[in-house]
């Protein structure tokens, strides 16, 4: 059936089934935690009445489609139901975090790919030569190191030693934009880092097999200059692979920066998962995970539609 529709709308049925796969899942995290939810709410020996009272309030009873059904129609408005621990709607609470790890994985995606592609498009040009060598083992070394460990290694040199920059906390934007960036340039950093070394692999095999191609082969024969043939001839073609790396990448970030907004002290959705997991707060729980993985699949799809505008021969 999906066959008789256009790209478009095979996209878009994708889109939504995903999309809807995604919200079973997180509607079940607290079907699976229902009893570790009200036993966080009541006190201990609470009665039985007293659970059902709870369970109705926090729409836990009824027919498990019902449930399902009524929770959809909620988020999809932005209602996530409420935080256990602080009564907050858990929409409020996440949407206070979530620019801060927005930020967090846009600067440190920007930064990775200011850093990779020049390396990337050069070694791949010049394969064998000083800057692939040396890029290799650079690229070999940082994949080796984690993040907490490469974090730490940065807050030692550019926080302790030359005091160049805050190790931790976070300062609102509003209340400087030096002050504030300041406090992104290590943890950004961090995560720059393992992405670099990431794209460098992918973007410079395939620089280096386009190299060879027959197009590349004309352009030079017309006397067109190197930087020329690299941006405009070997990198539009080589960057598909980068392209769905990238999504990948920026879609795990934002659902990954737990680590690195723990040894920062960044408030961003990582600090808000790991207490709220700590404090058994399933919806806070659930409405993250949702939160993320939306992301994600957006995301991703988005990365999907530009590919044409890489290739105009991936529309047929």
């Amino acid at each position: 059936m999906l066959g008789r529709l256009t790209v478009p709308a095979r996209r878009l049925v994708v889109l939504l089934s995903t999309l809807i796969l995604v919200s079973i899942v997180s509607f079940g995290l607290v079907e699976v935690a229902e009893g570790e939810a009200i036993d966080t709410i009541l006190p201990q020996g609470a009665t039985e009445v007293e659970r059902a009272a709870v369970a109705a309030a926090y729409g836990l009873d009824g027919p498990l489609v019902t449930r399902y059904l009524d929770w959809l129609s909620s988020a999809v408005t932005g209602d996530l139901g409420r935080s256990i621990a602080s009564r907050v709607p858990v929409w409020d609470e996440l949407m206070t975090r979530l620019p801060v790890t927005i930020e967090l994985a846009v600067l440190s995606t920007l930064l990775a790919l200011v850093i990779s592609v020049p390396i990337a498009v050069w070694a791949g040009y010049r394969s064998g030569g000083i800057v692939d060598r040396v890029s290799g083992a650079l690229v070999s070394v940082t994949m080796a190191i984690p993040n907490f460990l490469l974090g730490l290694v940065l807050v030692f040199i550019f926080g302790v030693t030359l005091q160049a920059f805050p190790v931790s906390g976070w300062v609102p934007m509003s209340d400087g934009i030096p002050e504030h960036l300041s406090r992104l340039v290590l943890p950004v950093m961090t995560l720059a880092a393992s992405q670099s070394v990431l794209f460098i692999r992918i973007l410079r095999g395939d620089i280096a097999a386009t190299i060879g191609e027959d197009f590349i082969l004309a352009a030079r024969a017309r006397g067109i200059r190197t930087p020329a043939i690299l941006v405009r001839h070997a990198l539009r073609p080589s960057a598909f692979a980068l392209l769905t790396v990238l999504g990948l990448s920026l879609g795990q970030l934002i659902g990954g920066t737990v680590i690195v907004e723990q040894l920062f002290g960044l408030p961003g959705m990582g600090q808000t998962l790991i207490a709220a997991i700590n404090g058994r707060d399933i919806f806070v729980v659930q409405g993250a995970v949702l939160l993320v993985a939306v992301g994600y699949v957006l995301i991703n799809t988005l990365v999907d539609l530009a590919y044409p505008l890489l290739d105009p021969r991936v529309r047929s």
